[in-house]
């Protein structure tokens, strides 16, 4: 089957930071199905993996990329019991296999999803990552109650991002939360509207943006972008007994102590978690992905795609890339076979 990776870790400038190649189609056994792939989308985690998996070393064969995938059900294994040939399903991968850059893939039925009729494939493959990671970030770590919680505010930092896109409309239409996203330009602040947005803030001067639109603290915040950079202004503008939630990596240790007069929690969220670890309840991302494309068909939630290209070439996966890096993609980069 044709595929595309990488050996090296290398600027995606240069020629061989992404290579075509031909490899053997795998055959699926117990949980596993085998999914002819249409289309995929690109997250930063593809790009931070490309630049740091083999930064010293030549792999002895290219290392294939890719977590969110779309497309359709050819074979499956002896213990699959949720999926038939002919399904059309998306889902958003396991760090720890190989990934959606080929033709074929082999998917746990676990983490897989039904796709939603009411997309297409470049719309529906933009929302499995983000969408689970958001989920996840609201629900199981925040434990928002909609009925309980409603109207509670939850500021997104990056509201314009992959995941910022998604966790709005979720905060908003699902959990009833008062939703304050952050953006620093017109286009992205026009975005974060449009996923439904209360309000919008600038980062760069938080806290006087939240005053102005009359918030001095907030009951929950999801940081998507920088943890470490934000960390003592988040502690400040938390509420009492609140939850700060990030998805981003911390390069120093943070102070929890900051934490400890407010009664604050903290909490990371790793959409990975469930896969890596083949959890007591990994089924969850499938019911997960099964009701978020149940929302999406009955109209709740929306698309985040933003930027498609079309063609399964080194060029395409070069220029996703590109976008991915430079930290100006608006929403999601969909990239259709």
């Amino acid at each position: 089957m044709k595929a595309i990776g990488f050996r090296r870790s290398l600027p995606i400038t240069e020629e061989e930071s992404f290579i075509a190649f031909d490899t053997d189609k795998p055959s699926p056994s117990g949980f596993d199905i085998l999914v002819e792939v249409a289309a995929v989308a690109v997250n930063p985690v593809d790009f931070k993996v490309r630049q740091n998996a083999a930064k010293d070393i030549v792999l002895d064969s290219p290392k294939i990329l890719g977590y969110d995938g779309l497309g359709t059900v050819v074979e499956v294994g002896d213990k699959v019991s949720h999926f038939e040939v002919g399904d059309e399903v998306y889902y958003a991968g396991d760090i720890s296999r190989s990934g959606s850059n080929a033709m074929y893939q082999l998917m746990d039925e676990r983490i897989v999803g039904k796709k939603p009729k009411t997309l297409s494939a470049a719309e529906a493959v933009a929302l499995p990552l983000t969408g689970l990671t958001a989920w996840e970030a609201i629900f199981d770590r925040m434990k928002v109650d909609p009925k309980a919680d409603n109207g509670k505010s939850i500021l997104i930092l990056a509201g314009a991002g992959g995941v910022g896109s998604i966790a709005i409309q979720i905060a908003k239409q699902i959990a009833g939360l008062t939703v304050i996203a952050t953006a620093s330009r017109d286009e992205t602040e026009r975005w974060c509207k449009s996923m439904g947005a209360d309000h919008v803030v600038n980062h760069h001067e938080l806290k006087t943006s939240l005053k102005q639109v009359g918030f001095k603290e907030v009951d929950y915040v999801l940081d998507c972008v920088d943890i470490n950079g934000y960390w003592e202004t988040l502690v400040d503008i938390v509420k009492p007994q609140g939850h700060i939630v990030t998805i981003t990596g911390s390069e120093k240790p943070l102070n929890l102590m900051l934490l400890k007069e407010k009664s604050v929690t903290f909490s990371w969220e790793y959409m990975f978690t469930r896969s890596l670890y083949t959890t007591s309840d990994i089924l969850k991302q499938q019911q997960i992905l099964n009701e978020l494309a149940g929302l999406i068909d009955q109209g709740l939630l929306k698309t985040t795609l933003n930027t498609i290209f079309n063609g399964f070439s080194v060029d395409n996966f070069k220029k996703a890339h590109r976008l991915q890096e430079s930290g100006k993609s608006i929403g999601k980069t969909v990239i259709v076979f």
